[in-house]
């Protein structure tokens, strides 16, 4: 009775929250989701909570090392750069552009994605293999490169920057999307929607979307993390955002000279960016692996 009555509750939740259970059993993708939580709100918290501003100087403070070292002072929780100011307010307005940004081009691409990965989907003849080979060309060149060459078109600076990464994504998301759809139209149960008279417009709302929202999503987790990586480096590269930004990788080029100097302005943004993609690529493995193999009623 006992047994039945557990059977009976697991049948009876819903898919998110069976979904949802399978992936809290995954100790790393947990652990990589509250990293994840905790780096967004520190995005959207950041330019509130840091205790310095970010282009504040200190004349009696240059170059201190992180407060546990024995020059440190309790004051710079991680130090100072060669201007005097404090890294961990830096560092914490940095979340805001580097990561905060990337989540915004991530979610529009998926957003865009999904409408033009939709319609190839569905698209027939001529007009399907034309999309078919754009893709293709598109999708031979690296996310990195094609975002340098729209750089190259736009200009240098951290709004052409997003653009840039929104439109090198682009291509993977579409591809995405299309074999998504397409598998999901070659399914039995699109065409009982067919019989009944269905539109196409209904067949996609009601039937093909919600049975992929879930693989979306793990398409988003890996937009975000070349996202991430691809900001960084335009903006170590002096192509994306601009000094006095704050933005990781603009502070990573900005400190490169000191890094045998003051290695803590140098190594703690690369530490940061580890941990954004580590975590995030956590999510998306275990979303991953919630998802593998998952039937569709």
């Amino acid at each position: 009775m006992a047994k039945f009555s557990l059977f009976s509750e697991e049948s009876n939740r819903s898919p998110l929250s069976r979904l949802w259970r399978k992936f809290k059993s995954n100790h790393p993708a947990l652990v990589g989701l509250w990293v994840f939580v905790a780096l967004t709100l520190l995005a959207i918290t950041a330019p509130f909570i840091a205790p310095y501003g970010i282009n504040q100087q200190h004349g009696d403070a240059l170059l201190l090392p992180p407060s546990w070292h024995d020059l440190g002072d309790v004051r710079f929780i991680l130090g100072t750069d060669d201007l005097g100011r404090d890294v961990l307010s830096r560092l914490m307005n940095g979340a805001t552009y580097t990561f905060g940004l990337s989540i915004i081009a991530a979610l529009v691409t998926t957003l865009i994605g999904v409408v033009l990965g939709t319609f190839a989907g569905i698209s027939k003849g001529l007009r399907s293999s034309l999309l078919n080979h754009l893709l293709d060309i598109t999708l031979s060149i690296p996310s990195l490169l094609l975002a340098i060459i729209i750089i190259a078109v736009l200009g240098p600076g951290l709004l052409n920057t997003v653009w840039a990464i929104i439109f090198a994504l682009l291509p993977q998301h579409v591809h995405s999307v299309r074999n998504l759809v397409v598998e999901e139209l070659s399914k039995d149960y699109i065409s009982a929607f067919r019989l009944d008279g269905a539109s196409k417009l209904q067949i996609l709302v009601r039937g093909v979307l919600p049975n992929i929202y879930e693989h979306i999503v793990v398409i988003f987790t890996m937009a975000l993390s070349t996202a991430i990586l691809d900001i960084a480096a335009l903006g170590f590269l002096k192509l994306g955002a601009q000094p006095p930004t704050t933005e990781w990788g603009a502070i990573l080029a900005e400190n490169l000279s000191l890094i045998y100097l003051a290695p803590w302005t140098v190594g703690l943004p690369g530490v940061l960016l580890f941990i954004a993609v580590l975590s995030t690529n956590l999510v998306g493995d275990g979303l991953r692996q919630v998802l593998k193999g998952r039937k569709v009623d």
